[in-house]
């Protein structure tokens, strides 16, 4: 009872099963988030039980805040990505800068390497951008020539957010619609702000393989704060 108190009132721990959210998220961190930042909904709680509608005690997110949230297509995946468009924000892709409100937000390249994957060698680009009230974030880009590198003008609708992974390339975000990818979140959906990185193993490691557990384990990233 004592375990089920505090996971719904205040904290929950989340496993990051993909690379979306690169740089800041790698696949296999284990993270938690903070229950009571936005409030409470029917998410909040383990089966989403239809008790009651909206939040209660809510507080609006701020923008550039890592969050958790229902998927709206189904109200049942947990899906992360950073919040990018409040409600009434025009948010839109030119040529690969994000635009907020007609404005495009500042960035800063700060690295980039030549990688290998299964389409051959790709450039990597971390920037660091600057969001409309000052508040710096990190970022991950492939370079030009991505489906979503110019988008129409999405205006966010009331009680809804626009939602994108820091790896801009590679995220099904808000920027693709309900069908495809993540589409508005509507406020109920919000589950919480991810806070920490409580431990992390490298893609490989097994809950059955304990010899595992010493071979990916990425120490460098315990306790790290999310910002």
């Amino acid at each position: 009872l004592i375990a089920l108190v505090l996971r719904v009132v205040l904290f929950q721990p989340f496993t990051i099963p993909s690379a979306s959210m690169e740089p800041n998220l790698s696949e296999g961190d284990y993270i938690v988030v903070s229950k009571w930042s936005y409030g409470y909904s029917k998410h909040s709680i383990p089966f989403s039980p239809p008790i009651f509608s909206g939040r209660i005690l809510g507080q609006e997110p701020r923008r550039g805040d890592i969050v958790v949230f229902k998927l709206p297509r189904d109200n049942e995946t947990d899906y992360i990505k950073r919040l990018i468009g409040l409600p009434g924000d025009r948010i839109q892709m030119i040529d690969n800068v994000l635009h907020i409100n007609g404005a495009a937000v500042p960035d800063v390249e700060m690295s980039r390497q030549d990688v290998q994957n299964l389409y051959g060698t790709q450039t990597v680009i971390q920037m660091r951008e600057t969001l409309p009230e000052g508040r710096e974030i990190n970022i991950q880009d492939w370079g030009p020539g991505h489906p979503a590198d110019n988008t129409i003008v999405f205006e966010v609708p009331a009680g809804h957010y626009f939602m994108i992974g820091d790896n801009r390339d590679n995220s099904q975000d808000s920027r693709f619609d309900e069908s495809a990818g993540v589409g508005y979140v509507p406020a109920e959906n919000l589950i919480g702000k991810a806070e920490i990185i409580l431990f992390s193993w490298r893609p490989g490691a097994s809950l059955w393989n304990p010899i595992s557990w010493f071979e990916k384990v990425r120490p460098s990233r315990f306790f790290t704060r999310l910002d």
